[in-house]
């Protein structure tokens, strides 16, 4: 399997790039391509005025034709990828998993399974300890 890594941040919609433990994490999600055109990636709407996203926006648009899909069922439909070194085996792997925060330990986190040793790798928000 053989993932794409990002270019820029202009093509994510979530990137982070982190070292657990003994292992190493680049995770990422691809801006999903507007299922109505199918000419532009979708994304948060844009002010008019000030011509910045408006980040706290509960719908994507798309730029070409103004589809909007809510941001429930937009981020329910999109798969996370990540390229590791697992902290528990060593091993380097390529995996992916859903786009939905998930509780580990009591904590909010993106899950990715180990390919080697089918262990789950949690990816936490910033500055959460486990």
């Amino acid at each position: 399997m053989a993932l794409i890594v990002p270019k820029s941040m202009e093509e994510c919609l979530y990137f982070t790039n982190r070292s657990i433990g003994d292992g190493h994490v680049l995770a990422w999600v691809h801006r999903k391509v507007c299922p109505k055109c199918k000419k532009e990636k979708m994304g948060k709407p844009i002010d008019p005025k000030t011509k910045k996203v408006k980040s706290r926006s509960t719908e994507y648009v798309c730029p070409a034709c103004g589809f909007t899909e809510q941001k429930q069922e937009h981020e329910e439909s999109l798969t996370l990828e990540a390229k590791y070194t697992c902290p528990h085996c060593g091993k380097d792997g390529e995996s992916t998993g859903i786009y939905k925060r998930k509780k580990y330990k009591g904590v909010d986190s993106f899950i990715v399974d180990c390919q080697h040793c089918k262990k789950q790798i949690p990816l936490t928000k910033k500055l959460k300890g486990i």
